[in-house]
């Protein structure tokens, strides 16, 4: 079940929408620590669960296992042996319990195990289910004769589990750090980590991030209405924009990239560029929108990467959510920026090779996470040791601006080459063929047949998105609201629910037109569930 589609839109969600909101009966509006708020989790673990269980079946235990096991090992954490003195000539011991580590503070070797369990076991299950397969492929392909694995014992791979590992260990680490206390409570635990809004395809979210929320949060008409009209204008990014230029996209990588002419190449891999961003910021949009009608806060996962002028700007607007991942429980303890410039670029390769091998189990996924690994370390090569450029310098600071905006994206694109390829061989065709060495054939020429004014629309609506738009629109609206008082003039009344009443009609004009494609059966998963 996935968020762009009628069983979820007309059938899962108003149904869980009603459940949840009767959990918080006869006191709607605070939920305060007690029984409401574990009565209210209690549901939306059940339906997050069902949400999970609709779409893999029985795979549902891994799922379920994660999330017992990881409460147990951070409750086992917060115990401690302390010695109380002699008895009968030995020396006594007890048990202490605490709510919290103390950042900074010493760890027994018990807690320092425990974390290694911990660690191992997540990662255990991640490597298991998502690369046994990666493995013996290659294992076959270097002993092709014995080595043949049949396709009953091939593992299959848990929707989300790279979400919910990166999750749970990003709890577990936290914990012993001190950061978050150790969540008493199986249940807001449960709900944490199986949250339907964030379970298959994102955002990371971080327990240290949502723990006040699962025990004390608001719910109001205002959230929610700003939490719906979140969700309308992700599913219309989804369904408009990354469903539309998708047909080409997929038309122009499924053919041969010798039969590939320069434009095509280029259109396609325009296409892909839109889409795969317009597909992933969607989701990360409806999740933030369900949540807050839910009554949660997500933090952003999107800042307009489009608008990047290097890698390192690139990596701080693209999938905020997992690039700060890697940065505070990798990059930062193995050096981060303290170890040496020649350390920072290893750390930088090392990590970028782990976030592509996370992306998916292929060696094209490792190379597209070198590729940008690279590009990050060339940059600090380059600028290392220079000062920034004077902002005296106007005329030289807006060539550099526009060089690097041409820049990042031509080094984005090139990665989204590498990333929508099936094999090395696939993407070094495209990328001829981009340079004008493909030979054309009848195929790049069917695909142009493709390109309706619906496509049309749909690229030009992308590529005016990408750009901070709907941020100066928010700021213009927050600006008119602030400047028409009631108080002041009765006729701005008027003026302020006419307002309303437009944004309302193009919100609901929008969700009119995802319903007619979705309707018919017409939408794609996400990109991301694949990972």
């Amino acid at each position: 079940m996935v968020f762009s589609s009628m069983t979820f839109l007309t059938l899962f969600l108003p149904l869980v929408l009603v459940g949840y909101y009767v959990c918080f009966l006869p006191v709607l509006g605070k939920c305060r620590p007690g029984a409401q708020c574990v009565q209210a989790n209690l549901f939306l673990l059940t339906a997050s669960l069902l949400f999970y269980f609709w779409g893999e079946g029985w795979r549902v235990w891994v799922l379920a296992a994660s999330c017992v096991g990881n409460f147990l090992l951070a409750r086992l954490m917060m115990w401690r042996v302390a010695p109380s003195g002699e008895k009968k000539g030995r020396r006594a011991y007890i048990f202490e319990r605490t709510e919290k580590l103390h950042p900074g503070g010493p760890r027994t070797k018990i807690q320092k195990l425990l974390l290694v369990i911990a660690i191992v076991i997540n990662l255990g299950c991640l490597v298991y289910f998502k690369y046994f397969n990666f493995f013996i492929d290659n294992i076959a392909g270097v002993f092709p004769h014995g080595w043949e694995i049949h396709t009953w014992a091939k593992v299959a791979l848990p929707l989300g589990i790279s979400f919910f590992t990166f999750e749970a260990m990003s709890y577990i680490i936290d914990v012993y750090r001190g950061d978050v206390p150790a969540e008493e409570n199986l249940i807001n635990f449960s709900c944490y980590l199986t949250m339907f809004q964030h379970l298959v395809a994102g955002p990371v979210i971080r327990y240290r991030d949502l723990y006040q929320q699962l025990t004390e949060r608001t719910l109001s008409r205002s959230q929610f209405a700003s939490g719906a009209r979140r969700f309308i204008v992700g599913l219309s990014k989804k369904v408009l924009i990354a469903n539309t230029v998708a047909v080409i996209a997929d038309k122009a990588f499924e053919l041969p990239p010798n039969q590939l002419t320069t434009a095509t190449a280029w259109l396609g891999i325009v296409c892909y560029t839109l889409q795969i961003y317009f597909d992933f910021s969607a989701y990360s949009d409806m999740a933030i929108g369900l949540a807050r009608m839910f009554g949660f806060e997500f933090l952003e996962n999107f800042n307009y990467p489009y608008i990047a002028r290097s890698a390192q700007d690139f990596w701080r607007r693209w999938h905020i959510s997992l690039s700060s991942w890697f940065r505070d429980y990798l990059y930062i303890p193995l050096g981060g920026n303290r170890k040496g410039p020649w350390r920072i670029y290893l750390n930088l390769l090392f990590v970028f090779f782990l976030c592509g091998l996370w992306h998916g189990a292929s060696w094209v996924f490792v190379a597209w996470g070198l590729y940008h690994g690279f590009f990050l370390a060339l940059e600090r090569l380059l600028t290392r040791g220079r000062n920034k450029i004077d902002g005296s310098n106007i005329g030289w600071k807006c060539i550099l601006s526009v060089f690097g905006h041409g820049y990042a994206v031509l080094m984005v694109m090139g990665g989204w080459v590498l990333f929508r390829s099936e094999t090395f061989a696939q993407a070094w065709g495209y990328y001829g063929a981009l340079l004008g060495h493909g030979e054309g054939s009848g195929g790049a020429n069917a695909i142009w047949l493709y390109y309706s004014l619906e496509v049309q629309i749909a690229i030009g609506a992308g590529a005016l998105f990408s750009l901070p738009v709907l941020l100066v629109l928010a700021r213009w609206w927050s600006g008119w609201l602030s400047h028409y008082t009631v108080a002041e003039k009765p006729m701005n009344g008027l003026i302020l629910l006419s307002m309303e009443l437009g944004r309302t009609v193009v919100l609901l004009g929008l969700l009119l037109l995802c319903f007619l494609p979705l309707a018919s059966g017409t939408h794609n998963p996400f990109i991301y569930f694949r990972f």
